[in-house]
């Protein structure tokens, strides 16, 4: 009966999206699927990019993650928010001077074609496959804990979300997306506030007395400061934190894109200031909920799952927290994972057809190349999804993560390369100087941990981009002057 209801919610929160993205869509053509005619107004945009900032997955483990880390992830996130200052005064400003539907079309225009599409390439490889997983983990939490005993197949769960993902995107593109995501963000903020409401009064606490609760645990440390070899450190923290930003939203087109759909530069800072800054108090209620789970447990008398990332589905599937609180859970993550899934799948479109097809000037009908593209990227999904299962190993998830952990390096060096220096590299080397850092730092880690014990971090992303930048500057030779008008 219960899995009945979250279908039916399903169904309604489905039509609503679909509504919104057909008023909003505007015309279909590749100028509002692409940049959003340049219309959407900077508090949506800045709104809607906290819930596509959330996957599904990280709705369920950020509050696990405080039984073995306490709060610390509080140290990144105050990093993130010095990195999206970053991002509004020193990248933005960039792409807005050169008018660019697609970020990685700075490179090409600094360094060549190779550069432009080595870019690109690692994109559509690292977001392909991590959307795909974080994809693939929000179905196996819909068929654990919503779908079992419904008879529905996996395959049938997975296609089904795709397909949705895929209708609501294919005519407004990012246009339709700035305001789908602003109801999606709601639904997430509001789905995780009635729960964190309903763990407060199973503790039989005040909203205050909650504070002072999480606050004196021993779950709510914030600071590490004293171990140096833990990753927890504050100063590999923020500054992990600042460089995550840089690199996994302001060299992210899938993160960019709706930020360069603003009216003006301006507004564009607006908007990413206003959401670094909302992202610390959404993660801190994340956090908070996790301890709250914790302390609820205690005087339930509830034994909890060695995962951490299973803390929260317990709960709700379990009937702990109420009936009412699964179907909560559910379109949270629903909300979360569409939130997530459908600025990738425009994102890899957009990316696809402006970088690699340049489907304004080789095709005479531009709009019928990017609805294929578009279903061609769906249909892509849905293939990883399905072999992540066939698999159903989480080594390989670990395995899928890390790898495209290590594409975000060469990305790192590449604009780091053509807005810091002069040189101009030789183009049939980019390419291979890109695929070489993430090699090396794979064995630089080997060998660190073989020999001393100590496993690099997030730290890993600075070391790759710092191996591509010295490997570009190797092959590189001084720039012709022409070309320095791209490194305004």
């Amino acid at each position: 009966m219960v899995a009945f209801y979250v279908l039916c919610a399903a169904a309604v929160y489905f039509a609503l999206l679909y509504a919104v993205a057909r008023k909003t869509g505007g015309r279909g053509d590749n100028s509002a699927f692409f940049r959003g005619d340049r219309r959407s107004p900077w508090w949506a945009v800045a709104f809607g990019m906290l819930g596509s900032s959330v996957s599904g997955v990280s709705l369920v483990s950020v509050p696990g993650m405080v039984r073995a880390a306490d709060m610390t992830y509080m140290q990144m996130c105050v990093g993130f928010f010095f990195g999206y200052l970053v991002v509004a005064f020193f990248l933005l400003p960039l792409y807005y001077k050169l008018d660019l539907a697609s970020i990685y079309g700075y490179l090409d225009i600094r360094m060549g074609k190779w550069a432009g599409r080595t870019g690109t390439s690692f994109f559509l490889l690292s977001k392909l496959l991590g959307s795909a997983v974080k994809l693939y983990l929000v179905c196996l939490i819909l068929q654990e804990y919503v779908l079992r005993g419904t008879g529905i197949p996996f395959w049938a769960t997975a296609a089904v979300m795709v397909f949705l993902i895929w209708l609501y995107t294919a005519r407004g593109g990012i246009r339709a997306l700035v305001w789908t995501d602003v109801l999606q963000t709601f639904c997430l903020v509001g789905a995780l506030l009635l729960i964190l409401f309903q763990v407060v009064r199973l503790c039989g606490l005040t909203w205050t007395e909650a504070a002072d609760c999480v606050a004196s645990h021993p779950h709510g440390r914030w600071l590490e400061w004293a171990d140096w070899t833990s990753r927890q450190h504050f100063v590999k923290q923020f500054l992990s934190g600042i460089f995550i930003v840089i690199v996994m939203t302001g060299l992210d087109q899938d993160m960019m894109q709706k930020n360069l759909t603003c009216k003006t530069l301006r507004d564009a800072q607006k908007d990413m200031c206003a959401y670094g800054f909302m992202f610390i108090p959404f993660n801190a209620l994340l956090l908070s909920l996790g301890v709250l789970l914790l302390v609820l447990s205690g005087r339930m008398g509830i034994s909890l799952p060695v995962r951490g990332d299973d803390i929260l589905p317990m709960f709700c599937a379990e009937g702990y927290l109420g009936t009412w609180a699964l179907l909560l859970f559910a379109l949270g993550i629903v909300a979360a994972a569409f939130n997530s899934a459908d600025s990738a799948l425009t994102a890899l479109t957009t990316s696809f057809c402006v970088d690699i097809l340049d489907v304004e000037r080789r095709f005479s009908r531009p709009a019928s190349v990017r609805r294929w593209v578009h279903g061609g990227m769906a249909l892509l999904f849905v293939c990883c999804i399905l072999f992540f299962e066939a698999v159903d190993s989480s080594s390989v998830i670990d395995a899928v993560y890390v790898v495209a952990s290590y594409t975000y390096g060469p990305l790192l060096g590449l604009f780091a390369f053509g807005l810091f220096t002069r040189r101009m590299p030789r183009g049939r080397a980019v390419p291979w100087v890109c695929a070489a850092a993430p090699v090396c730092c794979y064995l630089l880690d080997a060998c660190i941990t073989s020999a001393f014990g100590y496993r690099f971090g997030y730290e890993l992303l600075m070391l790759n981009g710092l191996l591509t930048f010295l490997g570009l500057l190797a092959v590189s030779r001084r720039e012709r002057p022409e070309r320095q008008v791209a490194k305004g």
